[in-house]
């Protein structure tokens, strides 16, 4: 596995490369963003560490531009761990987040987490077919109106559970329940904040709603099926 840490802390970068070794992990680090942006542009790592404070611009930066350019998973480590902070980290479409100080065989299994859903291959599944919207569970790739989306891990997933039962009303607890170890931590502002972010994402110019909030009972997917 690849892995690039984006942290302005040295001896954190020495201490992750030193255990990430036992797993045979390779770990790039990148000090400043700007080095990172020039080390994504040649390849591409399985997971991105984000740190939240760092030199140039903050961490939530990053992680908007990161999350406008590539799907991959992104871990944000926050220093103080607010709820505040998780928040803004998952609206800006973070996988996931770790408060600081951490022990690394956490962060090691967060990572195995959300690899394994973000690449896991699994036995060819049909399509998933509604008007205006198409999904694809082998490829984790969805089109709207033809228009491809960029899903983060939880997203996709919550997107795969609303079609899955057209019609069907998801309560937070089960949506919770079904996105657990995508969001190691979830809470239930973060599912709300997980659907307002695949809203947005799923806007088309007929302002077709996909999703609907019934209030006090949780969300319902008003896909048509073809």
């Amino acid at each position: 596995m690849n892995l690039l840490l984006i942290d302005d802390d040295n001896d954190l970068a020495r201490l992750l490369n030193r255990y990430f070794q036992r797993f045979g992990w390779e770990l790039r680090h990148a000090s400043a963003p700007s080095i990172a942006y020039a080390q994504l542009k040649q390849s591409q790592p399985d997971a991105i560490i984000l740190d939240v404070m760092l030199p140039e611009e903050d961490g939530f930066a990053v992680c908007r531009k990161l999350r406008h350019d590539y799907t991959t998973p992104i871990i944000m480590l926050t220093a103080r761990g607010e709820v505040t902070d998780r928040i803004v980290g998952l609206e800006l479409g973070a996988d996931d987040y770790l408060p600081k100080p951490f022990e690394p065989r956490e962060l090691a299994a967060r990572i195995q987490s959300i690899t394994r859903r973000h690449v896991s291959v699994e036995k060819p599944s049909p399509l998933m077919q509604f008007r205006d919207l198409e999904i694809n569970p082998t490829t984790q790739e969805a089109l709207v109106a033809g228009r491809p989306l960029t899903l983060t891990t939880s997203e996709f997933r919550l997107l795969q559970l609303f079609a899955s039962a057209p019609g069907k009303v998801f309560s937070r607890d089960e949506i919770m329940n079904n996105l657990k170890g995508t969001e190691v931590e979830l809470f239930s502002r973060a599912i709300d904040i997980t659907v307002s972010r695949l809203r947005q994402k799923m806007k088309t110019k007929s302002k077709r709603e996909f999703i609907k909030t019934v209030w006090g009972a949780g969300y319902r997917f008003t896909g048509e099926a073809l």
